[in-house]
């Protein structure tokens, strides 16, 4: 496979060329305030924040995931599960993810709530309702305020509301994989009211065998304000049944890319939220906000495995996997911000609460001729679990004005984490109980510089922290590997992660011409926790000494006449900053290193982290011939990456090559009120690898399964791209903004 190179020289020179160009054109860009906490407050000027916060309205895509990977610089996607609702989201080489497993470093917050689930700090994108979303915000680094699990950065979504959203929206889409897409806003405001409302239905078939999926989702928001004073309540419910197949093996990936590995893979996912936001100006300089809001989360997996007991027949050759997992999140954060002229001071304070109680059985079946599971045993009970997690924090952020061109914001969070476990099982140890507790205070300094009108400098330093979750506290022993959604044991205590970030950056505005941003990264983490894999299901939670993700970033966008464009490129340099033994039996170099048991490899400081690739370049290009007819073009380009299992890098079949896809998308306004829009991914049918894995493939090329394990074989497995797909559709607006 052909693979991409850059070089970030020339890159460098580019910053040289723009930061002369500043001194040549002083034209402003209109004022954008950011938000510097999760909940809104009075906001900070773009030019003040020390960090490249980057933002990105109307996604259109079928996925948030997948909206962010095409409009936003630095992120990319592993498609782990071949479902565009599953997908592994990327930013700076840390992780949101909906799988169990996968290191989490993203925290995600919709209207200041935090999304990432408590069981595990995984984010489930399917529950956000993305109909409803005004902008999604992505901060950069360890940002303590926005508090636990802000390793690498947050995510900040903000939903719609009826007084900047009136009227009606009718819209329908259909295309490749019998995908149908309807969906349904209304927004509306009297002198003191306003309301919203959003519902989304999409259903397919899925591009590969047996992946049918159906997303259902419901947002409404109301609210009241006067001169001081405003709250709203806000309303989320989804209903998703999601397809999600996995990675395939080489033998059978080259044989047919929409063949599946082995089924059912079901992920059904219940979603009842409700939440009030209220906000009261005790004077001009004065504001105090708060919010408070209840969430559950009602989850069931179903999934066919191959059994990895079996030895030789008549041993059951399938196994069921079934968990079920009900979680109830209830928290509380306050802020009061207080403006005056040379201060910008906030302070909180915020608690949060989660109960997950998990269950998970297993069921001996045999393996079909079309690789699923048919159930021949009772269905037997391996573990069942109440996860508790308590979290209390208190915050604070200033930002002085030094003078009219410099500020400086100093910020710092106290989090206070308690984890609690019980075995509903077993009574007595050894168990799953446990209790951890587990406290830090992270500080933020930045400073900011506007050399310019059309230049400015900024640079800042920063801490966060994420405490072990309920189930990675419960999956931590290698001699009791878990299969995901887990098998548990009375396993070892876990620390928590630390992460330090460094980011130094210039960036100017030069009206609507040009806007650019350079910048420089590195995030050390300390006791990261990598979940180690020792089959294609299962593995063991563990921390590992110290790893890395150092970078560049550079971002270019402007408008000329008819045309609107954007490049964006990231150079990441994801590494392991420690020596240890990890688990990797399918690894050729398995065994060698004399330190390391049989079945383990040995990962030496430098060694690149799986799953993320080292380069990745975005363009796009929207033309507008005429005010009712845009066409756009979009173009990602990313180098390849080594996969799961292969951490030393020492396995030559354990890596990705590099690839290029382009998209095209249009809308024509064709009469009032009406427009015609269609996307096609993929133009050129590009094959492709998103991410991968060493594993034991248990099935010959032709998808039988072999009964000899001595014949088994250690493959790469890996996560096909999605072909060529189009869609069109047609969407009606009235009674608000056209």
């Amino acid at each position: 496979m052909t693979r991409v190179r850059f070089s970030p020289l020339p890159l460098a020179m580019m910053l040289a060329a723009l930061g002369t160009a500043a001194q040549a054109d002083t034209t402003l860009a209109p004022v954008e305030v950011i938000d510097t906490t999760p909940l809104p407050g009075i906001g900070i000027e773009r030019d003040r924040v020390p960090a490249n916060v980057q933002r990105a309205r109307d996604l259109g895509e079928a996925s948030i995931a997948n909206g962010m990977n095409t409009k936003l610089n630095g992120v990319t996607v592993n498609e782990n599960q071949g479902n565009p609702y599953q997908a592994d989201l990327n930013f700076r080489g840390f992780t949101a993810s909906p799988l169990l497993g996968t290191p989490q470093g993203l925290s995600v917050y919709v209207d200041g709530i935090r999304v990432n689930e408590g069981f595990g700090d995984v984010v489930n994108w399917d529950l956000i309702p993305q109909s409803a979303l005004e902008d999604v915000s992505v901060i950069p680094g360890s940002n303590p305020l926005f508090g636990l699990n802000t390793l690498g950065g947050a995510i900040s979504m903000r939903t719609k509301d009826g007084r900047n959203n009136p009227g009606t929206e009718l819209q329908a889409s259909a295309g490749s994989f019998g995908r149908w897409t309807t969906s349904l806003t209304h927004g509306g405001s009297t002198d003191a009211l306003d309301w919203f409302i959003a519902a989304e239905s999409l259903n397919e078939n899925g591009w590969r065998d047996r992946s049918p999926s159906d997303v259902k989702q419901l947002f409404g928001k109301f609210g009241w304000r006067d001169d001081m004073s405003d709250i709203s309540v806000s309303l989320n419910y989804a209903d998703n049944d999601l397809i999600g197949n996995g990675l395939l093996p080489d033998s059978m990936y080259r044989r047919n890319r929409e063949m599946v590995y082995n089924y059912p893979d079901q992920t059904r996912n219940r979603l009842k939220q409700i939440a009030v936001t209220g906000n009261h100006w005790l004077d001009d300089a004065n504001q105090l906000t708060a919010r408070i809001y209840w969430r559950n989360v009602h989850t069931r997996t179903l999934n066919g495995d191959g059994n990895d007991d079996f030895t030789a027949l008549p041993d059951p050759s399938g196994s069921i996997n079934r968990t079920a997992t009900d979680q109830y999140a209830l928290g509380v954060t306050a802020q009061w911000t207080h403006y005056a002229d040379t201060h910008q001071l906030t302070v909180g304070a915020s608690h949060d609460r989660s109960r997950a109680a998990f269950l998970q059985t297993s069921q001996e079946g045999e393996l079909n001729a079309a690789r699923g599971v048919d159930p021949t045993g009772d269905i037997q009970p391996e573990n069942s679990l109440d996860g508790r997690t308590r979290s209390s924090s208190v915050f604070l952020t200033d930002t002085y004005s030094v003078t009219d061109t410099v500020a400086l914001t100093g910020s710092a969070r106290y989090n206070r984490t308690r984890v609690i476990n019980r075995d509903r099982l077993n009574a007595t140890a050894p168990n799953l109980d446990g209790d951890f507790t587990y406290q830090r205070i992270n500080p933020a300094l930045g400073v900011t510089w506007q050399i310019r009108p059309a230049l400015g400098f900024y640079a800042s330093y920063n801490e966060g922290n994420r405490a072990p979750t309920p189930i990675e506290l419960g999956c931590a022993d290698p001699a009791n590997p878990c299969t995901l959604p887990n098998a548990l044991r009375s396993d070892p205590r876990l620390d928590q992660v630390i992460a330090k970030t460094l980011e130094v950056g210039l960036r100017g505005a030069h009206g609507k011409a040009l806007n650019w941003n350079a910048s420089v990264f590195r995030t050390t983490n300390h006791d990261d926790i990598l979940f180690v894999g020792t089959s294609t299901s299962a593995g063991y939670f563990t921390n590992f000494g110290k790893t890395r993700r150092q970078g560049l970033e550079l971002d270019l966008s402007g408008e000329h006449g008819a045309f609107d464009w954007r490049a964006g490129y990231t150079w990441l340099q994801a590494t392991f900053q420690s020596s240890a033994c990890l688990l990797s039996a399918s690894n050729s170099s398995a065994g060698a290193d004399p330190r390391c048991g049989a079945d383990e490899i040995r990962v030496a400081s430098g060694d690149r982290l799986p799953g993320l690739p080292r380069h990745s370049l975005k363009l796009s290009l929207d033309w507008k011939p005429v005010d009712a007819l845009r066409v756009g073009t979009q173009m990602q380009t990313y180098s390849g990456q080594l996969v799961r299992g292969n951490e030393n890098g020492r396995d030559s079949k354990g890596r990705i090559g590099g690839y290029t896809v382009f998209n095209l998308d249009a809308d024509w306004k064709f009469a009032q009120g009406w427009t015609l829009f269609g996307r096609v991914d993929n133009l050129f049918d590009r094959r492709y690898e998103t991410a991968g894995a060493l594993a034991e493939n248990i099935f010959n090329a032709q998808g039988r399964f072999i009964t000899n394990p001595n014949n088994w074989e250690d493959e790469r497995f890996v996560a096909p791209g999605a072909p060529r797909a189009a869609w069109i559709g047609v969407r009606y607006k009235f009674g608000g903004k056209s």
